[in-house]
Parts: C-alpha cells; structure tokens; sequence
C-alpha cells in the first residue's frame, strides 16, 4: 500500500528579528555608524521595507536565512522547483545509498479508477526495485570482488565491506525504476529573499500543485517567527495566467524537440555545441593581468602553466574549492563552453546541484512522450534478466501514465508515474572555473555513472579544441599523483583502481 500524507515544513534555525535586520542593513548603507535592528523604529519599517522592495535593492532581505527541514515532498518537486535555480543549499536524503524499503509516495488528489491505476503503478515500481535489487547484487558483488581481490582466504570483515558496498550499488541501480513521485527528505537553507521569489513564482514548474502547498507551509512557517517579513513586503504569487509559460503549456505535448536533440547527439550523452572560440588566448591574457605582466614577459604558455598546473598552482589541490576566491584562478572565468545533453531525471536531479554550471531544463509537461523514453544503465545492459524486467517495468510505467490522461488526468498529476530512468535533454553551459571543479569531481569513478559519463565526453570534446587547457583535467587521484598525499581523496571509499596510472584510457566496470 502507498504511504502518502501532507509534505511536513519544520523551520530548523532562522534570524530571530529578520525584518528589523533588513531595514537596519538598508539604513546602515547612509549612516555614519552601524545601525542594529533594535534601532528601528515602525515609521522606518513601513517606508524603508516598501522603498528598498519595490524599488529592487532586495539585498538587504538576503542577511536573513532560514533552515527548513521538508519531509514527504517528491523527487519531480524538487527537480523541477526547488533545484531549479542556483539559490540554496539542500542535504537531501541519497537514493544511491539509502534502501527504500517503505511505499511512500506523493499522491495526487484523484478518485476512482484514476486512483487505483496510480497506485497500483507506484506499488509495482517499488515491487520491481526490490527485485532488480536482489537480481544487481550477485554481479555487483562478483565485480568488486575482483577489483578489490577478494578471494576465499580474504578476512570475513573485508568480505562483509564488499557485500555492503555491492548492496548498495544494487540499490543505486534499481532505483531507476522508482517513480519520480517518490518522497524524499531533506535539509533546505534558503535567504529571505529567495523564499521570497519562491511565494512569487510557485505556480511554475511541472508541479504546481506541490510547489504551492510546500512553499505556502515554508512562508507560513516564517510568519510564525516574524509575521512582519511577508506582510510588510512582497508580492502575491502569479496565478496561472499571468506565467510567461502559460500559453505554451495549453498546447500538447511534442516529440519535435527530443528527436531533434537526439539526432544531434548522434549516441552522446553530452555534445560540445559552442565554445569561447579563442579561450586560450583570452585566458593567458587575464592571467596576465591579474599579475601585471606583459606577453614579452610571459608567454601564453606559462601563463596557462601558472593557473592549470597543480604542481605550480596548489589551488588545484584542494578539496575546499577555492577557485572562485583566487585572484589567479577567476582568469578561468573568460572561458565558457556550452553542451547538448541527456541524462536520465535522477542522474540530472545530482548534476543540476552544480549550480553554477546552469541548465535550461525542460518542461516534462511539454516533452512528455506516448513511447517510453528513458535511459538503461550499464549494470542492467549487461544482465539479460536484470534487462528483461527492466524493460517492463518502463512499459508498466508509460502504460499506467498514459492510461491516467485516457481518463482526464491532468498532465500535471500523470507524469509522476514516470520512472527516475525517464530521458531529460536540456542545454548546459559553464565557464572553465566552474566546470573545471564539475569534471574533477564527477570523474571520480565514484561519480553517478551518466555524470561521469557526460564528464569523460566533455573533457574529450573540449580537449580537441583547447588542448591546453585540457592537459591537468581529470579526477582528484590523476591531479594529485606525484604532487600531494594521499592521491585518492576518498579515503574508504576508494574505488580499488589505480584510475591516475592510465586516465582516460582506463575503463570504468561498475
């Protein structure tokens, strides 16, 4: 039986006066001295919150945040709403590493058949997990035994470490096939401001129902602690009509786009479709200007040296990402790249955290496909029973959400039935100082393996074009070797390869 219930909203931590803290900010920008929330006086509160609001000077609502702590929300929610933008900060509870033994699920308000074809759909994407789970494990197990040499004389403990970590790769796997209508738990940080523009546009998105129950409980939740934050200021949300996307959500569904975009790609997983056509000219010459130096001074060559060599530029050694804090380093920023792409929705739902390497990420409302459409992971391609019950679990699913809008269901409600495997095409651009971390970290054979995937490709594409800026990118093991210990940041999550003795070229196996 699906367990659904009402999302829960807790505000975990939050400024205790964050109004007051907002005017005092705006007043402290004309004052001599620093002004404190205790010197507001109410005149102040109505004149200066409705002139810095209305007048757009909103960084003075930005001081204050507010830790939410969300239960019951789905997976498609939070891809499509609340990961949306780049303004946040989310822990959110791991598919790959967390077991979902519980059928907890949002569910739509439906009634009647429309009801027990959506549940029934939802149980049996959580009976087939359950068993791609049991089916993954044997070979995933197999798998790592032999990278990690385990034989019969190995210690039980280290065959004990390898089962887990072939159960959990299992999970990782099967999860493909749950539904994107999945609940998930998470920490959710946002400022005053952003939760704001989230009261304002909660009608946008894929899930405008949710969206508008969960942002409703997280603004209630901050009138509770400062009635003053949204009554003194602010705009009401946008209905319906009044979104720039409206208009084009009244028309059907299309195949145009998806067929384009595949065609494209041509069997990629990312496509390099533009680039700073002179990147390393434009980035040897920003770092000269960061250290005053002429050309005759220092060549293009020793200028990339300077900020991409690791054993020259120990900001490249460190786990904290330091890039963006680096006088040397922001000269990367003059390069960016753009990428056609297609990944699976939970695949995306991790690189979409790269938040400032942004996507344009479609409306599922409008890319919707009759066809199932979606992607098979490797471990599943290479097992014919594992592929067999994975295939029907993708017809199942199209199946159950196609049978939903024979019966009226709006689109909105219907879509999400549809799988975590489901297809997602968007485009994705970055400059070099941002994906440069991006591909150091989703190089790692611990990265999620379409990530990984789009990231090898990328770095190949790019490599062809901008070869020198290419020669020092690859995971945190190939930077670090000869240069800094340890070589493998991960520590027990090593993956048991010596991926920097023959990066690329070395295959990946699970």
């Amino acid at each position: 039986m699906v367990e659904s219930s009402a999302p829960r909203v807790t505000l975990r931590n939050y400024f205790s006066r964050p109004y007051d803290s907002a005017i005092a900010a705006a007043r402290t920008c004309y004052s001599p001295t620093l002004i404190t929330p205790d010197q507001i006086t109410d005149k102040q509160r109505v004149t200066i919150g409705a002139a810095t609001f209305e007048g757009g000077h909103h960084t003075v609502y930005q001081h204050a945040h507010f830790e939410f702590g969300l239960e019951n929300v789905s997976r498609q929610f939070v891809w499509s709403f609340l990961h949306a933008h780049p303004f946040y900060n989310s822990e959110q509870q791991s598919q790959r590493y967390v077991r979902l033994d519980r059928v907890q699920a949002y569910v739509p308000p439906l009634g009647g058949e429309a009801r027990r074809v959506y549940e029934q759909a939802v149980e049996r994407a959580w009976g087939t997990y359950r068993e791609l789970s049991a089916l993954l494990q044997e070979e995933t197990y197999a798998t790592l035994a032999d990278i990690w040499h385990l034989s019969e004389m190995s210690h039980e403990r280290r065959k004990k470490k390898v089962a887990r970590q072939a159960e959990k790769k299992a999970i990782e796997i099967a999860r493909y096939v749950l539904p994107i209508a999945a609940f998930t738990t998470m920490v959710h940080t946002l400022s005053g401001i952003t939760l704001h523009r989230l009261w304002r546009m909660q009608r946008a998105g894929d899930t405008p129902t949710e969206a508008s129950q969960v942002v409703g409980e997280m603004v209630a939740r901050v009138r509770e602690v400062d009635p003053a934050f949204f009554q003194r200021i602010g705009k009401a949300p946008l209905g319906d009509e009044q979104l720039s996307e409206w208009p084009y959500l009244q028309a059907p569904a299309t195949d145009g786009f998806r067929l384009e975009i595949d065609a494209q790609l041509n069997g990629r997983v990312s496509l390099l479709v533009d680039c700073s056509p002179r990147a390393e000219r434009v980035v040897a010459q920003a770092v000269r200007a960061v250290l005053g130096r002429s050309q005759a001074e220092m060549s293009d060559n020793e200028a990339l040296e300077a900020v991409l060599n690791p054993a020259r530029n120990c900001y490249r050694l460190e786990t904290l990402n330091v890039s963006a804090h680096s006088p040397l380093m922001r000269a990367l920023n003059h390069a960016t790249y753009t990428f056609v792409k297609r990944i699976s929705h939970t695949a995306d739902s991790q690189d979409q955290r790269h938040r400032m390497v942004p996507g344009s990420r479609p409306l599922l409302l409008l890319t919707d496909s009759t066809e199932p459409d979606y992607i098979t992971p490797m471990l599943i391609r290479r097992d014919a029973r594992a592929r067999e019950v994975y295939e029907q679990a993708m017809a199942e699913a199209w199946r159950a959400k196609n049978r939903l809008l024979e019966l009226g269901v709006p689109r909105e409600f219907a879509l999400y039935l549809l799988p975590n495997a489901v297809a997602v095409r968007f485009l994705e651009s970055g400059s070099l100082i941002h994906l440069l971390h991006k591909w150091t970290m989703r190089t790692c054979f611990n990265a999620q393996e379409e990530i990984y995937q789009a990231s090898m490709e990328e770095i190949e594409q790019v490599r062809r074009v901008h070869p020198r800026l290419m020669r020092y990118v690859g995971p945190p093991c190939f930077i670090r070797v000869g240069i800094a210990s340890p070589i493998c940041t991960e520590g027990s999550h090593f993956c048991g390869l010596k991926v920097w003795e023959s990066f690329p070229t070395i295959a990946r196996r699970i």
